[in-house]
């Protein structure tokens, strides 16, 4: 007497593909007829058409069989990548993404972030932490992070930034957090990382400048608190802007009070963006961003 056994599932590998390109018809059929023609199936797929700049932004969640190699993948997608002019990327969807956070002072954003890499809440591996001050260094160390003191002068800002660029290198990062570093990143990094720094601030900007923007803010009688997450350009707090979050507020709080829901605004910003770039969720568009939901 035999006993018939259910069909195990097949393995299967699950990529995500991003991509942008000048928008022309056959784009989503050619990457559809990919992925059918390779043995893969569409899980989520979204895309965008900008008619302002005339280009097409796509993002594909699909699964394989077999467990497929992503540089095979790659490989296999590369002509259609060519036929298009496309700027694309393809990665496993579990891979998290390698990151560095940069601190000064204030360690809000710093271990927020630690605590929701360790809890698995953001898909990432935090490789170091890296600040100009040594206050978070016993922090990073409950976390098993490596710490790494660069102080910064206007004498060595150019050996700073080596420094932090052979970390980078011999980290593997991939993406670099501004998690309230109050250092300004030279031309020349921005640069070498394009689309690979996110920075977080207040949303006063430009109304308030400088130093105790929330004390001028009451002073001001402001009513609502905001914080900006968004990428690193050359120009000063103007890179492309990934998420934003505001919170009312009442003439009743003081700029202490002020400072706190500052603060909170600002983890919950910042944290959503890197979740959101680590996920490949988040595209450049000139100036601008598409942000996949």
């Amino acid at each position: 007497m035999t006993t018939d056994q259910p069909d195990q599932p097949a393995a299967r590998s699950e990529f995500v593909l991003t991509l942008s390109c000048s928008d022309k018809p056959g784009i989503v059929h050619a990457v559809s007829s990919f992925l059918f023609m390779t043995g893969c199936n569409i899980e989520d797929s979204q895309q965008f058409g900008d008619r302002d700049t005339g280009l097409f932004f796509m993002r594909v969640h699909f699964s394989a069989e077999g467990r497929p190699a992503p540089e095979k993948l790659r490989a296999s997608f590369a002509a259609v990548g060519d036929t298009f002019r496309m700027d694309w990327q393809l990665h496993p969807a579990d891979e998290k993404t390698r990151v560095l956070l940069m601190v000064s002072k204030f360690g809000h954003c710093l271990n927020d972030l630690l605590f929701r890499a360790r809890s698995g809440a953001l898909p990432v591996e935090i490789a170091a932490v890296v600040s100009n001050h040594p206050d978070f260094a016993e922090l990073a160390a409950s976390n098993d992070v490596p710490f790494h003191h660069i102080p910064v002068t206007a004498d060595n800002k150019a050996e700073a930034e080596a420094r932090l660029l052979r970390i980078v290198e011999d980290e593997g990062v991939e993406l670099i957090v501004l998690a309230r570093y109050m250092q300004v990143i030279s031309d020349d990094l921005c640069k070498r990382l394009p689309g690979r720094i996110i920075n977080i601030h207040h949303s006063f900007l430009p109304s308030f400048k400088g130093a105790r923007p929330y004390h001028q803010a009451h002073a001001r009688g402001v009513k609502l608190i905001g914080a900006t997450a968004h990428y690193v350009t050359a120009e000063l707090d103007e890179g492309p802007i990934i998420e934003q979050e505001v919170e009312r507020v009442g003439h009743e709080l003081t700029p202490k009070q002020l400072v706190a829901v500052g603060r909170d605004v600002e983890c919950q910003a910042l944290a959503r963006a890197v979740k959101w770039h680590s996920e490949r969720r988040v595209l450049i568009n000139g100036h601008r961003t598409v942000v996949f939901g």
